[in-house]
């Protein structure tokens, strides 16, 4: 939008008469009238101030801080960043601490109340959200996926042609805070295998294992039942590809090896007891030996349970033969 501006020329340059009026063409910026106004902030979130405020949304007009508080608790770390974008007071409101300790002491509830309160104060100067961002943690909201892929060579037919396949299959881990892991290999999708992977099951070939987080490596054990016992052994490493997601679990190890039945009996459930102390490639049943496999080791993407309908893993072959997971 242009507009005639006319400026006034001092008298001192009477003799020059036909400058005593400029005319040139300029371009309005309305937006310079905002400059100086003072916008008046938000109030805090339990602010104790006696300053009367009128806050302008409808929202905070009819609901509580404090019930507004008693919602924010009961949303998981994730959506509650999601709502810190919402408006100002949201985002003073989720840096309540009380939320975001109650979600640290239930993400690494199996390392105990007085080891996590005493990691906060020495290495995050006693912030929970700053704890929650940068120590390495395990997510439970959804499946960590690796996509495996392998060619076959097929059926020749008539001499003529030499077919080949691409086989794709998957392993699925879902962690549990307790310190216990569900692990699938399959090749259904995730969309169909997220509705079974809620609780160990021999029909769906679904599996329960223990697991133990350190920094950021990751030890597994899992047991598969059988005439001959066989033991599954992992160790991944946890990254994440921004700040705080913890996505990623690359595979540093995979080792199957075998266990007698008097060590299976004496532990229990406890799988990670059996194989404390163990070599990397150490067996207990010379029938099964330590194999330790170099396929199959595809980084592990994390998928949450929201997007697991949408999940390009979901794609066939024909339309994504390779995964690159970054």
């Amino acid at each position: 939008m242009a507009s005639d501006v006319s400026i006034p020329v001092p008298s001192e340059f009477g003799t020059f008469s036909r400058l005593r009026t400029m005319q040139f063409v300029g371009t309005e910026r309305p937006w310079l009238n905002l400059y100086g106004n003072r916008i008046r902030p938000v109030a805090p979130f339990g602010s104790v101030s006696s300053t009367p405020f009128t806050d302008p949304s409808l929202i905070h007009r009819c609901l509580p801080d404090e019930l507004l508080l008693e919602v924010f608790s009961r949303m998981n770390p994730y959506t509650l960043g999601r709502a810190a974008c919402v408006c100002r007071k949201w985002r003073y409101a989720i840096r309540n601490p009380n939320l975001w300790r109650n979600a640290c002491l239930k993400i690494w509830q199996a390392s105990g109340v007085e080891t996590n309160y005493r990691i906060v104060h020495s290495l995050y100067d006693g912030s929970w959200r700053k704890m929650w961002v940068w120590r390495p943690r395990i997510r439970n909201d959804g499946l960590y996926v690796s996509r495996n892929t392998y060619i076959r060579t097929g059926v020749a037919e008539w001499k003529v042609t030499n077919p080949v396949h691409v086989v794709c299959y998957y392993r699925y881990l879902r962690f549990y805070p307790s310190g216990k892991f569900l692990y699938k290999i399959s090749s259904q999708k995730v969309k169909d295998v997220v509705k079974c992977m809620n609780r160990a099951s021999k029909a769906d070939c679904v599996f329960k294992g223990d697991y133990i987080l350190t920094e950021d490596q990751v030890e597994t054990a899992l047991l598969y039942p059988g005439l001959r016992y066989t033991l599954l052994r992992m160790r991944l490493r946890l990254r994440g590809t921004t700040l705080g997601a913890n996505n990623r679990l690359d595979v540093l190890k995979l080792v199957t090896t075998g266990v007698n039945e008097s060590e299976v009996r004496n532990h229990g459930d406890d799988m990670l007891g059996i194989v404390e102390g163990w070599e990397e490639d150490e067996t207990h049943d010379p029938d099964v030996p330590a194999i330790s496999h170099g396929r199959g080791l595809t980084p592990f993407v994390f998928v949450s349970f929201e997007e697991a309908e949408t999940s390009v893993l979901n794609l066939p072959v024909d339309k994504m033969d390779y995964f690159v997971p970054g």
